[in-house]
């Protein structure tokens, strides 16, 4: 994969945008594989409801955000406190390769998948050699 066609944006996240809502935000930790047609990215979003996130991809900037909503316990008294409640942030930005188009995304068990095909002509092809 060619280092400059996929990068995370470590600078402009988070940093960069106001958020309108108070609370922690956190980074989704991340897997991307890239293929001959697509680049696929697998980020972890636990807590989050299908409905609740928000992908956009403009100007090369893919943005993933996932809402989370804050528990609510039943009546009695909380002993103990670990989990930490927020939002998942988080944004790439994607080489010219991409046929925005085309994205696609599916959501289960708090993993969400994305599938960026790349365009026609970012795809390899295989060059026919005729003997004569």
């Amino acid at each position: 994969m060619a280092t400059d066609s996929l990068q995370p944006a470590t600078t402009r996240e988070v940093t960069a945008t106001e958020p309108t809502r108070g609370g922690r935000r956190y980074r989704p930790v991340v897997d991307i594989l890239e293929r001959a047609e697509e680049l696929t990215v697998l980020a972890d979003i636990p807590s989050v409801c299908g409905d609740d996130i928000d992908i956009s991809f403009e100007n090369g900037m893919l943005t993933i955000y996932g809402k989370v909503k804050p528990r609510a316990y039943e009546k009695g008294e909380l002993l103990m406190h670990e989990y930490g409640i927020g939002d998942f942030y988080r944004t790439f930005q994607v080489s010219e390769t991409i046929d925005p188009s085309g994205i696609t995304a599916e959501f289960a068990n708090g993993v969400l998948t994305l599938h960026l095909p790349k365009v026609e002509a970012a795809r390899p092809r295989k060059i026919t050699v005729k003997a004569t």
